[in-house]
């Protein structure tokens, strides 16, 4: 038999130690498509490549600190309003003249009612008004409240008056306002509406400035809109029943009063039912 032929060996390839041998072309087009990958992955993290600018931290400030552009600012919080007089409503509250810092707030429980309570009130021009004095018992006139006051009628007349002048049978205790010490002149006699006797009442008066001139004593009798629409309105110490037209507190309450009330302040009487105040 004939040898068959066999084919001839290749010399091996000898390589330098430590190194591999000659890189294969496969391996050559999976390390170009690694780098071609990595490529795309930049490009999606970073941006388009044809010029637009990438993302960077150092673009907008940490969260803890980022500010709204000006005017773009959420809501502000809301400001609150000043306090009211509480139970006055807008009719009435437009009487108070805009310079006024003190009222001394007389409600009467109803209408046809004697009796109420009387708040001295101190405004803050931001905060607006706030008790300044503690809640007092007060009587008014026989028969009530009225929008019209007349001599005769025993009724309070409802408003928003002016307090600029005060006296009484005892002397000044430190009041800012004019005082008439008059111990003659200020000493009543004789029984109120309900029996009681008035002895005393007139210790301390701050006069109302409904139909009377101010800057003169409670005393004055002039009647700027007739003698028919009454006058002689007082806030005066209690005697224990209703009155002819005025209101009347406890005697600390009247002191109070007349060493707080600053007529730099303004002071004013707000008065009226509660219904009536609350227009």
């Amino acid at each position: 038999m004939l040898p068959v032929p066999t084919a001839p060996r290749r010399a091996p390839v000898r390589t330098e130690p430590g190194r591999a041998g000659p890189p294969a072309a496969p391996r050559r087009a999976a390390a170009a498509a690694a780098l071609a990958a990595a490529a795309l992955l930049l490009t999606a993290c970073t941006g388009s490549v044809d010029g637009a600018r990438p993302s960077r931290v150092d673009d907008v400030a940490p969260l803890s600190t980022a500010q709204p552009p000006a005017g773009r600012a959420g809501r502000d919080a809301p400001v609150p309003r000043p306090a009211t007089l509480p139970g006055v409503g807008a009719r009435t509250l437009a009487g108070v003249p805009a310079d006024a810092r003190q009222a001394v707030l007389v409600t009467g429980t109803g209408r046809d009612a004697t009796t109420g309570k009387v708040t001295l009130y101190r405004r803050d021009p931001v905060a607006g008004w706030a008790p300044a004095s503690p809640v007092w018992p007060a009587h008014n006139a026989a028969r009530g409240w009225t929008d019209e006051h007349r001599t005769g009628d025993l009724r309070s007349p409802i408003g928003v008056y002016t307090l600029t002048d005060a006296g009484g049978r005892l002397a000044d205790p430190g009041t800012r306002l004019t005082y008439d010490h008059a111990p003659i002149g200020f000493t009543v006699h004789g029984t109120g509406v309900e029996g009681e006797p008035l002895a005393g009442a007139f210790d301390y008066v701050i006069a109302i400035n409904y139909n009377r001139k101010p800057g003169m004593s409670p005393r004055d009798w002039t009647r700027p809109l007739g003698q028919s629409r009454g006058g002689g309105i007082w806030l005066h110490v209690d005697h224990g029943g209703a009155t002819q037209g005025c209101v009347s507190l406890p005697a600390e309450a009247m002191r109070t009063l007349l060493r707080t009330l600053d007529p730099s302040l303004h002071p004013v009487v707000v008065m009226g039912d509660a219904a009536s105040l609350a227009r």
